[in-house]
């Protein structure tokens, strides 16, 4: 069964970085698109970056400060996270989908197989 396994994350202080990690058990089609999404207490989850293989898809909020990129022979997404704001804190899941990409990266139905979620804690 192909799994997805996140890492990183953890505290920082506003103006930090952070890195986060997603990586897909198996070299297969559930490859095609892994989007990184995120969940504060009392909000719904968002769509945060995505990337599909040579393209790279930002939400407004983070796209001047998060940077999204691939390692082929690992089979992992890496999310890399600057200037962090106290707004970013938030639980980040990341989703993977199999079917061909890129179409809508935010929709959360359109993803197959999710991450546990990594804790993203920003203080001021």
């Amino acid at each position: 069964q192909v799994q997805v396994v996140q890492s990183g994350g953890g505290s920082v202080q506003a103006g930090g970085s952070l890195r986060l990690a997603c990586t897909v058990s198996e070299r297969t089609v559930y490859n095609n698109v892994i989007a990184w999404f995120r969940q504060a207490p009392g909000k719904e989850r968002e769509f945060v970056a995505a990337d599909h293989w040579s393209d790279q898809f930002y939400s407004a909020a983070v796209a001047d400060r998060f940077v999204v990129s691939r390692d082929n022979a690992k089979n992992t997404v890496n999310l890399q996270m600057n200037s962090l704001k106290s707004e970013d804190a938030a639980l980040y899941y990341c989703a993977a989908r199999g079917s061909p990409g890129p179409g809508d990266v935010g929709l959360k139905s359109n993803y197959d197989i999710w991450g546990q979620g990594t804790q993203v804690t920003v203080s001021s």
